[in-house]
């Protein structure tokens, strides 16, 4: 229970960072947080008995710059949601596809590089989706600046933070 992980929030309820719930305690303990969501298990010494945290917010503002996201075959795939933007067929066997080839003058940037599945990718080839006879579901765009980007994968695994992760994450 001492590694159960547990959702940091920044002072403006932000999400920051997942940390393990020995390290909440302490921040807790110490005054630099405070928990939000309990947790079903209790830590216990020799003096006391403290229930676990699921969510703290930290008493401080932590600022953090807000950059743009890195344009990578992953970053595209979850814009995309995993979804070919041609077929409309959701797989995780996808490939980048240029809307506008490069070998046309495209240039390699958010609005012109969609998840393709790679029957669709062929099929269009070098060519543009008009050419090809071929359309776009959605337009590709530069997804939004995010302040927060959390490595963690089981969010669902823990309904009480759902509240605190906006959709997207």
């Amino acid at each position: 229970m001492i590694n159960s992980p547990v959702l940091v929030l920044n002072q403006n309820y932000e999400p920051l960072d997942v940390c393990r719930a020995r390290r909440a305690v302490v921040l807790i303990w110490r005054g630099k947080a405070e928990m939000i969501e309990k947790n079903s298990g209790m830590l216990s010494s020799a003096s006391l008995t403290v229930p676990l945290p699921s969510v703290i917010r930290l008493i401080y503002m932590i600022k953090r710059p807000r950059t743009q996201r890195k344009l990578s075959r992953r970053e595209v795939f979850m814009r995309d949601n995993f979804t070919c933007q041609y077929c409309g067929r959701q797989t995780r066997e996808l490939t980048i596809d240029h809307v506008v080839p490069r070998r046309l003058g495209g240039k390699h940037t958010w609005e012109n590089v969609v998840s393709a599945c790679k029957s669709c990718n062929q099929r269009k080839a070098g060519r543009s989706p008009r050419v090809a006879g071929m359309e776009l579901l959605r337009h590709p765009t530069t997804p939004p600046m995010v302040g927060y980007h959390i490595v963690y994968h089981r969010f669902d695994e823990h309904p009480e933070w759902q509240k605190y992760i906006p959709l997207g994450n």
